[in-house]
């Protein structure tokens, strides 16, 4: 499962929280960039999409997944990325069903790579225990108990 990977490839954060939703977004991307997997413009690029096209990637309450166009600029590897917050951050001042503590963020090399990425990480999100337990994660040897828990 994805969650294991996350802890084996150390793409992973915890948090306290995030000043505002432009710097979750950046902080979502850094264990990515920690091994060269996305470059720093990559994160740019995800927040001007938030701000062209409003919080899309918030796509529960509680969960959200930074990612950008096809072709994005910065993409040097398909991965997830995964980040916890203990507060959640608000992509919508207005609508607290558009806050996010859960990010799974996404880099693809290509079209074919995102629906793979796209098509893991809906597996795995359409277990409703499994979503509940996330919530909850505080560190890495949470993701691997969950990991064994739900395989």
């Amino acid at each position: 499962m994805l969650l294991k990977t996350f802890v084996e490839k150390k793409h992973y954060l915890f948090a306290e929280s995030a000043p505002d939703w432009r710097e979750s977004i950046r902080m979502s991307c850094k264990p990515l960039e920690a091994d060269g997997t996305l470059d720093p413009v990559y994160a740019d690029q995800v927040i001007a999409c938030v701000e062209k096209h409003g919080p899309y990637i918030v796509i529960i309450p509680g969960i959200a997944i930074p990612h950008s166009m096809e072709g994005a600029k910065g993409v040097n590897r398909t991965a997830i990325g995964f980040m916890k917050l203990a507060n959640p951050v608000s992509f919508d001042d207005g609508d607290p069903e558009k806050s996010a503590s859960v990010f799974f963020t996404l880099a693809a090399e290509n079209h074919d790579a995102h629906l793979a990425n796209m098509q893991q990480l809906f597996t795995m999100l359409s277990d409703d225990d499994l979503i509940e337990a996330l919530m909850e994660v505080t560190g890495p040897e949470d993701l691997l108990r969950l990991d064994e828990q739900f395989s």
